[in-house]
């Protein structure tokens, strides 16, 4: 008789994510718009003997052991995979037991598309399976213990977008505030296209710098004029920009205009039958701001962009902290390819479409 495995097997998937509107918006507190996308980390765990996790990252050709009750009190920044069982203590997830790991996938790295934030979801989401919770465990709790994780506990400068988006899929409308509170749309949204620029993004420093002279900016114009960036209206604006020193003034008409975009982009998503073009003039408004204004875009990332309009694309836009990564585009119905040919013609490192996606899920 074969002799039965009895060892746990698990898989837990989590996909990338886009933002379609509201990039650079979330840490200024302001509402984003994101899709999970049908690209995904999957985390294969064996259980094993060992009293350790012995995990194995192939497409970056990196392998670590973690042992169950290692020490969580001094850990290097951006070690977010240990930072985890710490967080995890604090809603009651002890590991008992090791676990053989596998951790791969075919979203591209460094690219603007979270594929950081989608292993962090992924391992939290294998941990809370494991190894149980005090604290009953849904798609809303991944996400927010993602968050702390990744942002709270690391003080990274991003907002909620990345592991909401991940953790709960579908279109979402985020509002990035204390309450975080969302909607989701369940819109197919089927003729998404990505270009990868090949050229890595810069996360931290973008980040850090938009964010710091952007807040500058919106604490500068509180102060002088009673300012709400919540409320405002681009028509606001002008009067504003005298208070400011010249290097913050594109800044503030950024997140006012960026604002303004998202809410119409909100209007749409919210009606029965989504207006593809409408969509994708909004997502050119966006971009240009995020070239124009933020200075987030390069050369090469422009040139796919002109390449997927040429072809036919109703829209497209720098995805993520921007100076590198990806684009996305909205491609009319039959044109699909027509615009991958031309983004990869106007020198992408790769185009492919992508679906939206439901969201993490654990096997």
């Amino acid at each position: 008789m074969a002799k039965v495995d009895k060892k746990r097997k698990l898989t837990s998937l989590a996909p990338g994510r886009i933002c379609l509107f509201g990039d650079h918006q979330d840490y200024l507190e302001l509402p984003v718009i994101a899709c999970a996308i049908n690209r995904h980390i999957k985390l294969k765990a064996v259980e094993n003997e060992e009293q350790k996790f012995i995990i194995t990252m192939p497409d970056i050709h990196s392998t670590r052991t973690i042992s169950i009750d290692q020490q969580v009190d001094h850990i290097k920044q951006g070690d977010h995979l240990l930072v985890a069982l710490k967080v995890l203590k604090r809603y009651g997830c002890t590991p008992d037991t090791g676990y053989d790991i596998t951790i791969s996938g075919n979203l591209p790295i460094n690219a603007g598309v979270s594929s950081s934030s989608a292993v962090l979801v992924s391992w939290v989401q294998f941990l809370l399976k494991a190894f149980g919770s005090s604290h009953k465990i849904t798609p809303e709790l991944i996400s927010q213990i993602a968050y702390e994780i990744e942002v709270l506990e690391h003080k990274n400068p991003g907002g909620k977008m990345d592991q909401y988006s991940i953790g709960l899929g579908t279109i979402m409308y985020l509002e990035t505030g204390k309450n975080s509170t969302y909607q989701l749309f369940d819109h197919p949204l089927s003729r998404l296209i990505i270009g990868e620029s090949g050229i890595p993004k810069e996360t931290i420093g973008v980040l850090s710098e938009l964010k710091e002279n952007t807040r500058e900016a919106i604490n500068i114009v509180t102060k002088a004029k009673n300012f709400d960036i919540k409320k405002a209206v681009k028509e606001d604006v002008k009067a504003l920009l005298p208070s400011l020193p010249d290097k913050l003034k594109p800044l503030l008409y950024a997140a006012v205009a960026n604002h303004h975009i998202t809410k119409n982009a909100l209007l749409e998503f919210k009606k029965d039958d989504l207006d593809i073009e409408k969509i994708g003039m909004l997502m050119n408004e966006h971009h240009t701001v995020l070239r124009d204004f933020l200075n987030v875009s390069l050369p090469k990332i422009d040139k796919m962009i002109y390449g997927a309009l040429k072809a036919g694309a109703y829209g497209a836009k720098i995805v993520g902290s921007g100076r590198g990564g990806c684009i996305v585009a909205i491609a009319p119905e039959g044109k699909e390819q027509q615009v991958i040919d031309g983004i990869i013609k106007a020198g992408a490192k790769d185009a492919y479409q992508v679906e939206v996606d439901s969201g993490a899920k654990i096997y």
